[in-house]
């Protein structure tokens, strides 16, 4: 298992030691930008982890989203793409259609990037219907790192939120996660 973190402008210093990789929030919704973002991933890959970004997705205007998302973030070749699914701050959450188009939109705007569905156990188990996690799950459940309550196949899993949120990928390599994020 390979270690890592993901952080957000409430996190605008982390350290990286004994880190693989790192996810950065990148946007939210069509008008937020984290504006430690480009900082935050520089300092990632100064520490040679493997660097993702995520985009927390609202209802509405999905391909605007979308658009959004892969024109903000700081990301290059090589970097991961993921999608936030959970509820917004208001108690509102983008349905399963919202959720498919929003990373199939994504992969067609950012071909050559390998694009991951963030969403915790709940909404994995109770409100996904379609089980479309475009290249990979990245799947949140606060147990034993490693061993989240599913049966589906999961890239990665977020197991605790504290003092930062705490990740494993389910890789034998740092070498074989970059290979993996870097499709030819």
């Amino acid at each position: 298992m390979l270690h890592g973190v993901d952080v957000s402008s409430y996190n605008s210093s982390y350290s990286t030691e004994g880190l693989d990789f790192v996810f950065v929030k990148a946007t939210e919704g069509r008008s937020y930008i984290n504006p430690h973002q480009s900082a935050q991933a520089s300092q990632a890959r100064k520490a040679g982890c493997v660097v993702g970004f995520y985009h927390f997705l609202w209802p509405g205007n999905i391909a605007a989203q979308a658009e959004y998302f892969v024109e903000k973030c700081a990301s290059v070749q090589g970097d991961l793409l993921a999608c936030d699914w959970e509820l917004t701050g208001d108690g509102t959450y983008a349905g399963n259609a919202q959720k498919d188009q929003f990373l199939r939109e994504v992969k067609r705007l950012r071909p050559t990037h390998r694009v991951l569905l963030y969403c915790n156990r709940e909404f994995w188990l109770q409100r996904d219907t379609t089980s479309y996690a475009a290249d990979g799950l990245w799947i949140a459940d606060y147990v034993s790192a490693g061993h989240p309550r599913i049966k589906a196949a999961w890239r990665i899993h977020q197991y605790t939120g504290s003092p930062l949120d705490k990740d494993v990928a389910n890789f034998t390599s740092k070498a074989a996660l970059k290979t993996w994020a870097h499709p030819a």
